[in-house]
């Protein structure tokens, strides 16, 4: 039986989040803009983006679609080797290898290397362009899909799993400060976000703040 509400999907939650890891692209991309045009990396505010794409958009929202999201879906019948999921597997390790090279090139630019910067702005744009078109294809493919698959209780047991994957991994409050990171990201840099970050009801354990 199709879920009705979206109010109580859990890919209602992951949908919202989305908006909020688009916000910071945009402000990964303003800082590749800048040092591009400027020739020097704003480290801070590299380092505070990769904060948060690290915590809140791999280890909370990746955690919550592979430990929680993917497996139920698994259950449903679909493959895990094969497909949508296999190929949202596939893009969230791409995701952590462009990750991986931006930390290390924000260290070589702390080191005075010639080239760090170049090579910051390329796994930069990479990584942009893959979250931006993996999160189309989870908003237009996978999520319609799920919602499909999934009854009203098994969205409701997966709102409550992604509140254990909060508190269990991320801690009280975790959630909240990468939002109020992203708000201050937004003002520092001048990025005008799609939409505003704003408070919407708690459905799983983050307090209520989201996108």
């Amino acid at each position: 039986m199709q879920a009705t509400s979206t109010a109580t999907r859990a890919t209602w939650i992951l949908r919202a989040e989305h908006e909020i890891i688009l916000t910071v692209l945009d402000c990964l991309e303003k800082v590749a803009d800048n040092s591009t045009r400027a020739g020097a990396l704003d480290r801070r505010s590299a380092h505070d983006i990769l904060d948060f794409l690290g915590t809140l958009a791999d280890r909370c929202h990746h955690g919550k679609e592979e430990r929680c999201l993917f497996p139920a879906l698994v259950k449903k019948g679909l493959p895990q080797d094969a497909g949508p999921v296999a190929v949202m597997l596939a893009e969230h390790e791409q995701g952590r290898a462009a990750i991986a090279g931006m930390r290390a090139a924000v260290v070589a630019c702390g080191r005075k290397d010639s080239q760090a910067v170049e090579r910051f702005n390329a796994h930069a744009r990479a990584y942009v362009q893959l979250l931006r078109e993996h999160i189309a294809k989870e908003n237009n493919v996978l999520f319609p899909m799920a919602d499909g698959m999934l009854t009203e209780a098994e969205q409701a047991a997966l709102l409550r799993e992604f509140g254990d994957v909060e508190t269990s991994d991320l801690g009280a409050g975790t959630h909240e400060h990468y939002l109020l990171l992203a708000e201050d990201l937004v003002q520092r840099l001048g990025v005008i976000p799609s939409k505003p970050i704003a408070v919407v009801g708690s459905c799983c354990g983050h307090g209520g703040r989201c996108a």
